[in-house]
């Protein structure tokens, strides 16, 4: 910490008479200059429960500009508001982070509140949820942060008593003499403590000390949400608000031609029809949701079509088969091709495919904006305010100083939510109205509106030894990449498309994986396990088509190749045994079992599957997780249990199929998710190694897709090489 100033460090002030001292930790990346005081954030609604809970995943473009900023308020009746830079999107992580605060600061887990912070660049950085990365990388800064709060308030206690500061420590929201002959509350010492210096490195708690991290509690955003008072983008309602709904081209790159909105003009309600610049489109303004709607459908209109409307899912494919042998090479130990070539009957080749998935998030994509004069507040359901303020800034002309983010809770947000297409519907047609706008997309405006998860082609060969162990691997990726439409790609290779791929865990003498990107004019981003959602279904379905082509069992293959890998073997044996792999199942039911590592955690799942009517039927799905530490246990069971149904869905249904340049699905009905009927049981076993914290939001949904198609492989003896799942 040296070299930053007080206020680089901290900001605290007393508000409100001495009512409460507030203090902003900005601990990576922070400027060296001082920080001015920030006040909280207005809601656009009032939201009077304990908590309101936020959790992003800052993932920061670069590592630079990456930071966590956390905000700790103590108010006159003792109880400790903490305000976290990321967007709460139902993993828990900001309830998480809150129970380190608790543990740290030494408050009762029923006096701590947690809700967004406001965007703020100077104080928080690049805000950017994504890449399960919350908790890991808040939880040493939010300790800290804690923990300099409590030295305060310590030391602030121990003058008033005349004592040494460590005959003091913090106990459910007040400082205590450790002889237990004095007690103060935080709100009696605020003034004091807020006239104090920060410590640049403050003593940490022994976490074997903690009450609460490592034990269930309650998520502190249920109440809000069970009785309806939670603000999600979909709910804001604002003063004089019009409301807006977008037309958008039917092919990726088509131009507007011709627009005739008198049809549109004549519907009651409505106010006005907004064109989207360069071609891109129209908003119909109207005063409500169903004006708006019915002003759109009456819109004629003409499209330039475009390249890309001669598109389709077979022409992708077809491009992809060309281009696959000149990729470049992302891994090359030992002499892969040379071996295999000469393995003869002990070798195999195999081609697997995966197509486009939409993110498809419950909630409808929104954001409500107010365009003024020289400055822009936004109420948005985002991943990202940084993302969010630069866009609306760049469409408003303005400075991005000048906007204002106020961050709601957002029903899904599995990647989408980190683009801005939405936000600037919304910004565009409030500047030409004058009026706060909310712009609601139809679910079939995001289905049909790209930005999917990228399909990949992939040829395989393997060969095993004379012993049948798998000895051999060779792994060829086509597929777009992902990096390119979210931020400037350096690199020959897009790291998306080989993780997962690349660092294929299995002790193989042999191992070559090559990637090309085929170059197709197509948006493709960030989807919920990014390139490790197609990548574990590839190479742990061909590592079973490996064990079995040296007859070997699946399991006993993986044990023997992850002998030196003891995180993966411990989540393997510890999802083997709970899942009862290798006894007696009733007739016609088969396990399959796939191991995987992603964004820090180690996961293991076993799947038992049968076929009903020629279809995979999943009747239950054991599930063992190392995420390094575990802080709040239910959200780790919950995000496994969430991990898994979503990434169910993709391998039983998911596929955005793509003809004459549109996607040929559009709303749940042909873009389906699994139902309650579908969902198989799910048992997790947590497996905490103590190693460095891992994500939990998204390693769960990696290994589902190849434990399903593994046991249907044992069962019917055919793997399967193509998502999603058709048997016959």
């Amino acid at each position: 910490m040296s070299g930053v100033s007080r206020r680089g460090f901290v900001s605290a002030v007393v508000v409100g008479g001495g009512s409460s001292l507030v203090l902003g930790f900005s601990l990576a990346g922070c400027s060296k200059d001082d920080r001015r005081d920030r006040k909280p954030l207005a809601s656009a609604k009032a939201q009077p429960t304990p908590a309101e809970v936020v959790e992003p995943i800052a993932v920061p473009p670069a590592p630079e500009t990456s930071a966590l900023t956390a905000w700790i308020e103590v108010a006159a009746d003792d109880s400790v508001t903490f305000r976290i830079a990321q967007a709460e999107m139902g993993q828990g992580a900001l309830t998480g982070l809150a129970m380190v605060l608790a543990d740290e600061l030494g408050a009762r887990w029923d006096r701590v509140r947690a809700e967004h912070a406001p965007y703020d660049p100077e104080s928080f950085g690049f805000q950017l949820t994504g890449g399960s990365s919350s908790i890991r990388g808040g939880y040493e800064s939010t300790r800290r942060a804690a923990a300099a709060a409590r030295d305060m308030l310590v030391r602030a206690a121990a003058a008033r008593w005349g004592v040494a500061a460590d005959a003091c420590d913090t106990l459910d929201n007040a400082v205590v003499s450790r002889d237990g002959a004095r007690r103060l509350g935080f709100g009696a010492l605020v003034a004091a403590a807020a006239a104090l210096d920060v410590p640049a490195d403050p003593p940490l708690r022994d976490p074997g000390a903690y009450r609460y991290v490592g034990k269930a509690q309650p998520r502190l955003d249920l109440p809000a949400k069970v009785t309806g008072q939670a603000l999600f983008g979909i709910d804001v309602d604002l003063p004089d608000m019009l409301v807006g709904q977008p037309l958008h081209p039917p092919v990726w790159g088509a131009r507007l031609a011709a627009l005739d909105d008198r049809a549109a003009l004549a519907v009651t309600g409505v106010r006005q029809v907004v064109r989207l610049p360069d071609g891109g489109g129209a908003i119909v303004v109207a005063d409500h949701t169903w004006a708006a709607s019915k002003g759109r459908d009456a819109l004629a209109v003409e499209w330039d079509l475009g390249a890309n409307a001669a598109l389709s899912s077979e022409s992708i494919l077809e491009r992809c088969r060309k281009v696959i042998g000149s990729g470049t090479v992302a891994r090359n130990d030992g002499r892969a091709g040379r071996t295999i070539a000469s393995a003869g009957e002990r070798a195999i080749e195999a081609a697997y495919e995966v197509p486009f998935l939409a993110h498809a998030p419950m909630e409808p994509l929104n954001a409500t904006a107010h365009v003024r004069e020289g400055e822009v507040e936004l109420w948005v359901p985002t991943q990202s305010p940084t993302l969010t303020a630069t866009r609306a800034a760049q469409i408003a002309g303005v400075d991005p100083s000048k906007v204002t983010v106020h961050t709601t809770f957002m029903g899904g947000g599995f990647g989408r939510r980190a683009q801005t297409d939405f936000v600037a519907d919304a910004v565009l047609a409030s500047k030409a109205v004058g009026k706060p706008v909310k712009v609601v997309w139809r679910r079939e405006d995001d289905i049909q509106g790209w930005h999917y998860r990228p399909m990949a082609y992939n040829e395989l060969r393997g060969a095993v030894d004379k012993e049948g162990w798998p000895l051999a691997w060779e792994h060829r990726i086509a597929s777009p990449g992902v990096v390119k439409w979210f931020r400037e790609q350096k690199a020959d290779i897009d790291s998306t498309s080989i993780e997962g791929a690349a660092n294929v865990p299995y002790a193989l003498e042999h191992v070559r994986v090559t990637c090309v990107d085929p170059g197709v004019d197509l948006p493709v981003f960030y989807w919920r396990s990014v390139g490790s959602s197609q990548n574990a279904y590839v190479t742990e379905c061909f590592f079973d088509e490996l064990a079995r082509l040296g007859g070997k069992d699946p399991v006993e293959a993986r044990r023997k190749l992850l002998a030196a890998k003891p995180r993966h073997l411990r989540v393997l044996d510890a999802a083997v045994q709970k899942s009862g792999y290798g006894k007696a199942l009733a007739p016609g039911r088969a396990h399959g079992v796939a191991v995987h590592e992603s964004f820090g955690s180690f996961c293991a799942q076993v799947a038992e599957v049968s076929i009903e009517n020629g279809q995979p039927r999943v009747h239950k799905v054991t599930c063992a997780i190392d995420p390094g530490q575990v802080v709040n246990p239910d959200s780790v069971v919950a995000q496994m249990e969430s991990g898994i149904a979503f990434g169910l869905s993709a391998a039983l249904y998911g596929e955005v199929p793509i003809e004459g340049g549109r996607a040929q699905v559009s709303n749940f009905h042909d873009y389906r998710a699994v139902r309650i009927g579908d969902m198989p049981r799910v048992d997790t076993v947590l497996v905490p190694s103590g190693d460095a914290l891992g994500g939990v939001g998204e390693p769960g949904t990696p290994p589902i897709a190849p434990a399903v198609c593994n046991a249907l492989y044992a069962l019917t003896g055919k793997p399967v090489r193509r998502l999603p799942i058709r048997l016959g």
